[in-house]
């Protein structure tokens, strides 16, 4: 089989075993987070004396319902909080304990960074896990956030479908109840399962102090210090909440973290499970599960052209290598194409996927050096960020990004044809295409003004490792990665100074922020509107012509703004590295 071939294989199977698991977890969601039914499956009488306890320590009564501006409130004020206590463990660190390593207390502006980073869903690392952070930071701190990000994410796409299905309602339901419900029902047990899953094929969880070791192939009296912790669990979390933030620096090409082929593809599935479930999930709540298959049928579209396009790519080998009579084909004895930056273990394809995978999820998580892609092999996951992190995307946000396109699609077509736009029933007028635009419209402008002020001052220009077209797409993918909160780099940009800190915290807090607040807006004012009875003249928003409509809005919406950067980075680059061999 050809290495192409072994790629569209894996890419299958992948596709397949996601969308076969998808389905009945996004039933189990449905029920877990519908908060007017109180006969809940039998499968969730375990929990409920664990959620009386929680709300009445909280003082939290879940009959009461919140209106749009009181659960946005929540939702800002949890996350505020965690950011903070997130930010004194770092800061305390050395006087806390499990910190068997020692290990210093964080500086003040990396600190801030990594509160931001992990409260956000972003896990933007400055820093290296293993020589930084102590066993406490990583679990009470990071770990924690993994959680609670990702459940805010849930809580937030939940209220904007119940905002769709609610007739003339003042409320979106408790914000404290779904974040709990998220937390306890859909998370913890997924993590559980995961983590012990990854300690029987190798993945360390442990409490020891880093050990010491003579390698195989060594000088007498060299050592090697192996670092210790507890991993799985984190690990675990990590890639369940799309969150991407690694226990040590290689992250997930660390081989304490992914060990095997086997964990590799398991670690991928782990990405893209809920928020592939939450599309079903979406279908059963509206009463109708075409409209969820509609929106799954876009994300999976959309993903498989992007990661067969990484997978291509890289496959094609460096022009520069070939020219010097270097083979770069697939033998028995060597995998072929660009294997700079990648693990053998892996290969071409699976780091090329893993690639695609996590940034299309919003994760972050990597198996490889992006930084070492080919151009437009780096391209692929730097467009599917641009794209608005909706191609799967984060748990939660990918899916009420895609459903804020599909509003936009559907006010775009019935202007086309004389109609008025609703979807769902819901009429979408003034207000609602106010929000929308909101919502397309602060990521980029984070981004592009970012990048500009980055390549414009002396602050940001020192952190480039490579001049040119590359050490702007450097700069270009952190931005874009920092305000689409998925969290991964191109590696050859040293961000850990307090110029990159501080720029890049205030990108993932508002690209995470201000487009919750204006969605939960949009929800409001959704849930107030009467549902319209269908009209012979609608368009149905569950068959194959409104999946291909909102494939062309996200593309012409989404990654159009940031034509003119690709062009500049990733697009020149590949001229001059072809032109010139």
């Amino acid at each position: 089989m050809s290495l192409f071939g072994a790629s569209l294989l894996l890419l299958a199977v992948f596709l397949a075993v996601l969308l076969l698991l998808a389905q009945p977890l996004g039933r189990y969601l449905a029920s877990v987070m519908d908060s007017r039914d109180d006969q809940r499956m039998r499968l969730l009488r375990w929990g409920a004396p664990i959620e009386r306890v929680l709300y009445r320590l909280c003082g939290i009564r879940r009959d009461i319902e919140m209106d749009w501006r009181a659960y946005a409130l929540a939702i800002l004020l949890f996350n505020l909080l965690g950011a903070l206590v997130v930010y004194a463990l770092q800061r305390l660190q050395v006087w806390l304990p499990l910190n068997p390593q020692g290990l210093a207390n964080v500086s003040p502006d990396s600190a801030f960074n990594t509160a931001v980073s992990f409260a956000t869903n972003t896990n933007w690392q400055g820093y290296g896990g293993e020589s930084t952070m102590s066993y406490l930071t990583q679990m009470a701190g990071l770990a924690v956030q993994n959680f609670l990000s990702a459940a805010t994410g849930i809580a937030v796409v939940i209220a904007l479908i119940r905002g769709l299905t609610r007739r003339s309602a003042a409320t979106l339901g408790n914000a404290w109840v779904d974040l709990t419900r998220a937390t306890l029902y859909v998370l913890l047990p997924l993590a559980i399962v995961l983590a012990l899953f990854l300690v029987s094929q190798g993945v360390i969880q442990n409490f020891d102090a880093y050990q010491a070791i003579t390698p195989l192939q060594a000088d007498a009296g060299t050592t090697q210090l192996l670092p210790m912790g507890p991993v799985a669990s984190q690990e675990a979390i990590k890639l369940l909440g799309t969150n991407g933030g690694g226990f040590f620096n290689a992250n997930s090409a660390h081989p304490f973290e992914n060990p095997t082929p086997l964990t590799n593809f398991v670690q991928m599935l782990a990405i893209f499970i809920i928020p592939a479930a939450l599309c079903h999930a979406f279908g059963h709540m509206a009463g109708d599960p075409r409209q969820g298959w509609a929106v799954l049928a876009a994300m999976t579209a959309l993903f498989a052209v992007f990661a067969l396009g990484t997978m291509y790519f890289e496959q094609q080998g460096n022009p520069v290598l070939a020219s010097l009579g270097v083979d770069q084909h697939s033998t028995a004895l060597q995998p072929g194409g660009n294997m700079e930056g990648k693990e053998a273990r892996f290969g071409i394809a699976g780091s090329a996927l893993f690639a695609a995978v996590t940034t299309a999820a919003s994760c972050g998580a990597v198996n490889a050096m992006h930084d070492s892609f080919t151009p437009l092999g780096g391209m692929m996951p730097l467009a599917l960020m641009q794209l608005g992190e909706v191609v799967f995307g984060g748990v939660g946000s990918g899916l009420y990004g895609m459903l804020i396109f599909a509003m936009l699609a559907v006010f775009m077509a019935g202007l086309m044809i004389g109609r008025t736009p609703a979807y769902l029933g819901k009429k979408i007028e003034a207000f609602e295409m106010k929000m929308i635009a909101l919502v397309i419209l602060v990521t980029p402008v984070l981004v592009l003004a970012g990048t500009a002020l980055a390549v414009s001052v002396q602050a940001g220009q020192a952190g480039v490792a490579n001049p040119g077209a590359h050490g702007f797409s450097e700069i270009l993918y952190a931005l874009t990665s920092a305000a689409n909160n998925n969290g991964s780099a191109f590696a050859g940009l040293s961000a850990n100074t307090p110029f990159y800190n501080v720029l890049t915290a205030a990108a993932m807090w508002f690209g995470r922020f201000a487009v919750i607040v204006p969605v939960l807006a949009l929800a409001g004012a959704l849930a107030a509107k009467q549902r319209l009875a269908d009209s012979p003249g609608a368009m149905p928003t569950h068959g194959p012509l409104f999946v291909v409509l909102l494939i062309g809005t996200v593309l012409l919406v989404g990654l159009l703004n940031y034509v003119p950067a690709l062009a500049l980075g990733p697009v020149v680059e590949h001229l001059q590295l072809w032109m010139a061999h």
